[in-house]
């Protein structure tokens, strides 16, 4: 019958039928998928039945692991983390801010793959936010200040020891296993503005958070340009907000895209694996 894919009609975005990733995916099929991918930014798979073979076996199809440092595997894995939280849970939501999945790296992921397990009823939607789109529609006066800069990326204000998931938070009683490290103090520069690596199309890349600084701007000029480019990223225009289900996998483009997660399902557990592509 062959893939059938429907746009979410939302600034990026679709839903992909006609596949059971439970099932080896052929090099064929995987360039289709990746096609589609590219074109939408985010793909979703609902009604999969899948387990962390067949999530890693879909990883590797679509590219291989990529390098996931600071949070545990699960038990038995190398690649799977759990995006985990009790029903009792009062530990601060997880990746409640923009983000793309590890820019602090040389080589960040190519896209994240995310898996629904145990999904709460109302609540838990996750944000993406279509940097394509917002650089097109960003106002001249804006591009101006940001075109040509060179953005420095840490993971220092989540990771490091005294970052927001740092030793303080481990006495919070969070699901996660999160290990922060002074690893997490190194930097890593890429262009804020730059070209796909597989389409070419010119789009912004991360934002302020795992971005702390702007390469010959003193921080008290860049720090309020940083902040004035996160509301403009993240405006509602450019976004798709994904409602989960469980048994519906996940993948998006981290080189395309930010996002972020929601919260409202309190007295809920929550329970998605994920992996991450390795990047090109």
């Amino acid at each position: 019958m062959g893939l059938r894919v429907t746009p979410s009609g939302q600034a990026c975005g679709a839903e992909v039928c006609g596949v059971d990733l439970s099932q080896p995916v052929s090099a064929d099929l995987a360039g289709e998928i990746r096609a589609h991918w590219l074109q939408h930014h985010v793909l979703s798979f609902p009604g999969q039945r899948l387990d962390d073979d067949d999530l890693e076996r879909f990883t590797l199809a679509m590219g291989g692991f990529g390098h996931d440092p600071f949070i545990a595997p699960v038990a038995g894995r190398d690649h799977v983390i759990a995006i985990a939280r009790r029903a009792d849970e009062t530990a601060p939501l997880f990746a409640e801010n923009w983000h793309s999945d590890w820019s602090f790296q040389a080589v960040p992921p190519a896209g994240t793959c995310l898996y629904g397990i145990t999904i709460p009823p109302k609540g838990g939607d996750t944000l993406f936010a279509n940097q394509h789109a917002a650089l097109d529609a960003m106002p001249d006066a804006l591009r101006d200040r940001v075109q040509g800069r060179i953005a420095i990326h840490s993971a220092r204000r989540a990771y490091a020891p005294d970052g927001a998931y740092g030793m303080a938070d481990r006495g919070k009683g969070r699901s996660m296993d999160i290990r922060p490290s002074a690893d997490a103090l190194a930097t890593q520069a890429h262009p804020l503005v730059r070209p796909h690596p597989e389409t070419g199309r010119m789009g912004l890349f991360s934002c302020f958070g795992y971005i702390i600084g702007l390469e010959g701007m003193a921080d008290d000029e860049a720090v309020p340009l940083l902040i004035e480019l996160y509301q403009w990223q993240g405006r509602e225009a450019f976004q798709y907000r994904h409602k989960w289900q469980a048994g519906t996998l996940l993948m998006w483009d981290n080189r395309s895209v930010l996002h972020c997660a929601t919260g409202g399902y309190e007295g809920y557990a929550r329970l998605l694996h994920r992996t991450t592509i390795r990047g090109v």
